[in-house]
């Protein structure tokens, strides 16, 4: 579901990112509240394993397309929503500027599509409550589904306000992103709650190793068997592509492109070393991050 410079235009581009720039700074600041320093581990090992999980695209039978599990909603029940948020937003981030995999125009966008409505929306109003009922593997498939559901409407939406998509197949469109975006949004609810099922049976810190460990397994390894198929997106766009502008024109797009292409070092890498160069990096940013909340929340209590 990552959407690149050539679907999101500056005028829908722009106002996204500053929206999603203060919604980290409000997140940030709710976060750093009951952040502690036993956090930090399982925060940094979940983070990776989630930007490894993103490389593994599987397969959706009879569609010519596949998918991928985007891990916002398991971020949230393992670090909270805030917390969550902020780990989407590193994994994004590195993804967009290393590995030039959704666009720096449209990375307000990406953040807002996979993080703010999963962590925000989904999470708090279908997890939490069915998790209350003791029903958490249910609430995680229907949170899951939900996000994926309402991060494909907000891709038509944004399409369509930068002109990329025409209004006569914007009914289509949504069509075709709602029915493809389904599966995948059960496989990620199934992983998810049986992640969240497995882990009341271990400790933190066997927990977070495990987490850990699966990431470089899944980068170091694994990748290789994923699906070279079309994900979601692309496949919707096949779908309509009499029905789709290119939004390639413009300084800013030019800057965009210029920019992400010299900073895009991980991608021309061999993939084994840069998939987990990419997995140490969002690590080293995740410790960075969660250390500068350890630290705030010690000030804090020392007053």
């Amino acid at each position: 579901m990552h959407l690149g410079n050539g679907i999101i235009c500056p005028v829908t581009g722009i106002p996204m990112l500053a929206i999603a720039a203060g919604t980290v700074f409000w997140a940030y600041k709710n976060a750093k509240k009951d952040f502690t320093k036993d956090k930090i581990l399982p925060a940094i090992t979940l983070t990776t394993l989630v930007f490894a999980l993103q490389m593994i695209n599987f397969a959706i039978p009879s569609t010519g397309s596949s998918g991928h599990i985007v891990g916002a909603i398991l971020l949230s029940i393992f670090l909270g929503a805030h917390t969550a948020f902020l780990a989407m937003c590193a994994i994004l981030v590195v993804q967009a500027v290393f590995f030039a995999d959704g666009g720096l125009l449209a990375l307000g966008c990406n953040i807002f599509n996979m993080g703010f409505l999963a962590c925000f929306v989904a999470y708090p109003l279908l997890f939490k409550p069915l998790s209350d009922r003791n029903k958490p593997v249910l609430g995680a498939i229907l949170a899951s589904v939900a996000a994926l559901q309402l991060g494909s409407v907000a891709v038509v939406i944004e399409g369509a306000l930068s002109g990329s998509i025409a209004l006569s197949s914007i009914l289509s469109f949504t069509g075709l992103m709602q029915a493809i975006h389904l599966p995948i949004g059960i496989v990620e609810g199934v992983v998810t709650g049986g992640v969240y099922a497995i882990s009341k049976f271990m400790n933190t810190k066997n927990l977070s190793i495990a987490f850990g460990a699966m990431a470089i397994l899944l980068g170091g390894f694994i990748y290789q068997y994923a699906s070279q198929k079309p994900d979601g997106l692309e496949w919707s766009l096949l779908n309509i592509s009499d029905s789709v502008v290119s939004q390639t024109q413009g300084l800013l797009y030019n800057i965009s492109e210029l920019v992400q292409a010299k900073t895009a070092v991980l991608s021309s890498m061999t993939p084994v070393l840069g998939n987990i160069t990419g997995i140490l990096l969002v690590g080293a940013i995740m410790y960075i991050l969660c250390s500068t909340m350890t630290n705030n929340a010690v000030k804090v209590d020392a007053k």
